[in-house]
């Protein structure tokens, strides 16, 4: 990997900012923008953010959503398989699918590029394109956030596996069902992964179709990138699906052996932000204390855990008590279908009273409940394996993941259903 050159120069917003760079041999190129956009606040109607055009030596190549709005902020993309030579790239505000009033600056260009043999050449040259959802576009909802990439490994062929985080999802889960049982209301899906040869070329590939299906890919290709395009309100996608919006995220390579999905978003806080923001704006938060429908109250009011557990017809819910109080708060709000019933690393989010601290939390409960399988009777019971409970924190009020209130590690607890163990927080 080389660093080809750095601008730091700052636009007004109104003409295309050109930018330029020179590649001595073939490569793939990703452009880290450092940008902002004055006026916007992805939490308000109307000033949600501004839409930034890609041109590649005039011809299209992307576009950036600035999400992160009048920060500085920086938006990485590639922009596929370069020739050799000088390249310019034209950053230029779309006025048609921009906030009005949202403006964009961009304060600094740096471009990178990679040739076969640098560890991250695979996983950038098989990063797909993705289009928007058709009814996202100008309605700033469902914006994929991040991009990220697992090196896996099958019968010992290596493949590249791509996950995108969204802001929202606009159906399948229910808020209130994902802060339960998920610890977050972005959307997080599997939408591509490639099985590579030795030079890092897709040998063959899969994506997310619709209901979950993973498919063959046999769609188009850009040197080696599919092109796909979000196709369903739960943001699975399709080989044929088009929109007025392309993003090229170039995807952060993550190891997901000893965490959770979300663990992502703690290492990149301003999802939690946007996310946030988007719940605002769409009318989906409500007043500690009250039900409103599907409505959560403000995440910042949740005490998240993560946890490894291994289920047979069961599922877990977390507990809290705080000191002073004999009520227990529930992340499964007494609904069995809200329990987590799947394996491996998961989150779970309990609400708590507003302004709550780790100092407050007294006891921490684990509660065993049956589950039904899909399509089945209802077992009679079942048991759940806990491995270990990794974290426990709140969200800062700028929305950063904070310090762990508790954790249980390596418990290799089994509990039978219908049984809670509790366990005493030590005040700190």
């Amino acid at each position: 990997m080389l660093l080809l050159l750095l601008l730091v120069s700052v636009a007004s917003g109104v003409a295309a900012e050109r930018h330029t760079f020179r590649l001595e041999r073939e490569a793939e190129v990703v452009a880290d923008l450092e940008m902002s956009s004055p006026g916007s606040d992805w939490g308000k109607a109307g000033r949600e953010a501004a839409l930034a055009t890609l041109r590649l030596d005039s011809a299209p190549c992307g576009n950036v959503m600035l999400y992160a709005g009048e920060r500085r902020f920086r938006y990485s993309v590639f922009l596929g398989r370069v020739a050799a030579g000088e390249h310019a790239l034209e950053v230029e505000r779309d006025p048609q699918h921009s906030a009005a009033g949202c403006g964009l600056v961009v304060h600094a260009a740096l471009f990178r590029h990679f040739r076969r043999g640098d560890p991250y050449y695979p996983v950038l040259a098989n990063a797909p394109v993705l289009y928007a959802r058709p009814n996202t576009v100008g309605k700033f909802t469902d914006v994929p956030l991040l991009m990220y990439c697992e090196r896996l490994e099958e019968k010992g062929r290596p493949l590249v596996q791509y996950t995108a985080i969204y802001s929202n999802e606009d159906g399948g889960t229910s808020t209130r069902a994902l802060v339960a049982r998920w610890g977050r209301t972005t959307d997080i899906d599997y939408v591509y992964r490639a099985w590579v040869d030795a030079r890092g070329a897709p040998v063959r590939g899969t994506y997310q179709g619709k209901d979950h299906k993973e498919l063959p890919y046999r769609g188009t290709r850009e040197a080696a990138h599919p092109v796909l395009g979000v196709s369903t309100d739960n943001n699975m996608v399709a080989e044929e699906a088009r929109s007025a919006i392309r993003y090229q995220l170039a995807p952060v390579v993550v190891n997901l052996t000893k965490g959770s999905r979300e663990q992502v978003m703690d290492q990149h806080p301003l999802t939690y932000q946007v996310m946030a923001q988007e719940l605002t704006r769409e009318g989906k938060l409500r007043p500690f204390g009250t039900l409103e429908g599907e409505n959560i109250s403000d995440p910042r009011n949740y005490l998240y855990f993560e946890m490894k557990l291994a289920n047979r017809n069961s599922g877990v819910a977390v507990r809290v008590r705080r000191r002073g109080e004999e009520a227990w708060w529930s992340s499964h709000l007494g609904r069995m279908d809200y329990a987590i019933s799947r394996d491996g690393w998961v989150r779970a989010g309990v609400e708590l009273p507003p302004g709550t601290t780790g100092e407050q939390v007294a006891e921490i409960g684990l509660e065993c409940l049956v589950v039904r399988p899909e399509r089945a009777r209802w077992p009679h019971s079942g048991a759940c394996l806990v491995e270990a409970v990794k974290q426990a924190f709140f969200l800062s009020p700028d929305y950063a993941p904070g310090p762990s209130v508790w954790n249980l590690p390596a418990a290799s607890m089994v509990l039978p259903t219908g049984v809670m163990r509790r366990f005493e927080v030590s005040a700190k």
